[in-house]
């Protein structure tokens, strides 16, 4: 054997990134277009802090521009307020239009998370975005509403998808209860948060690190998955917020994960082999009892868990701050050019 075939072998060993996509559907974690056109992932999720740390960056003030544009026209004057909200749902479609043009798949753009606990403007709000986008030629099949995982996020999704045909992917989900509502209200997807879990169990309890087949994060989207399998759901699960690889690597067989540039750069870089956690079949077997869920049973089972309630109600503040940011920026630029 030549000392040269060990390296010819090598070479030929696929990324831990092209192995995971043998079993799960990879979503870029992102807005920017270049990590996109780097690691082709077939999806792509974005929210409003991900917009805002881009819309800072110099190749995208182009559509900055376009944003305020088309808020500064006639037909829309009807006061700053306004012009704000217009520039931002603008905005949040011109980069959806944008990322659509550099992957198969579907896009997500979120409601405004401080309509987490209002039906009726959730619904007003993904209609608007859905009619924009179709303004762009843009089908509503490419593109998934993204709403918090509250009792009336859950319920705005139901309808957006039964009399709306409109798709839906439910945020900010950290528990079983969350996830059970959202599948009996026929959701098309929903994203169960991994890093964030970990995260808070690392904050407030005496544990401080964890097996990556028992970290909390990865446990509990295992349930999830188990869950929607064993009883026969439609609505799919995207695992989200990941911290490192490993917990990437647990949740192997998903049907889709959703992934930061960074790590997505790790799994690139890697050639540690990948193998199949979550599996459909084996979750049929799953010993689990089915979960008659009404708005009093959420409500409770929510409550009851202090985890989720932290992390939903931070979640949603954070996204809330980092809109306000937003619209400081457009506000300014609004009255720069009027």
């Amino acid at each position: 054997m030549s000392s040269a075939e060990p390296q010819t072998k090598k070479s030929k060993m696929a990324s831990s990134l092209e192995q995971l996509k043998q079993f799960t559907t990879i979503v870029a974690d992102t807005g920017d277009f270049e990590a996109m056109k780097t690691y082709k992932p077939t999806d792509a999720t974005t929210n409003p802090s991900l917009i805002l740390s881009a819309a800072g960056m110099e190749q995208y003030q182009h559509l900055i521009e376009k944003a305020v544009k088309h808020a500064r026209q006639p037909e829309v004057d009807l006061g700053m307020d306004f012009k704000v909200q217009e520039a931002v749902n603008m905005l949040l479609v011109l980069f959806g239009c944008e990322i659509l043009k550099l992957i198969p798949g579907r896009v997500s753009t979120e409601i405004d998370a401080r309509l987490s606990f209002n039906k009726e403007a959730s619904i007003e709000q993904a209609l608007k975005l859905i009619a924009m986008y179709e303004q762009f030629g843009v089908k509503r099949d490419r593109v998934l509403i993204k709403l918090a995982s509250t009792w009336e996020g859950i319920q705005a999704a139901s309808v957006l998808e039964k009399e709306h045909n409109i798709h839906c992917n439910l945020t900010l989900l950290f528990s079983l209860p969350q996830a059970v509502a959202c599948a009996e209200a026929g959701v098309t997807l929903i994203s169960p948060f991994v890093g964030r879990i970990l995260d808070w169990y690392v904050a407030n309890t005496e544990k401080k690190t964890y097996e990556p087949n028992k970290d909390p994060g990865v446990m509990s989207v295992t349930k999830i998955y188990n869950y929607y399998k064993r009883f026969n759901y439609k609505t799919v699960v995207m695992g989200a917020s990941f911290r490192n690889v490993d917990e990437i690597m647990e949740l192997a067989g998903c049907d889709l994960l959703t992934i930061s540039p960074k790590l997505l750069s790790d799994l690139e870089k890697s050639t540690v082999p990948v193998k199949c956690k979550l599996n459909a079949d084996n979750a049929k077997f799953a010993n689990l009892e089915k979960i008659d869920m009404d708005e009093p049973t959420f409500r409770w089972m929510l409550n009851e868990d202090k985890m989720a309630t932290d992390k939903l109600s931070e979640g949603i503040r954070k996204f809330a701050a980092d809109t306000r940011e937003l619209e400081t920026m457009l506000r300014d630029l609004l009255k720069v050019v009027e």
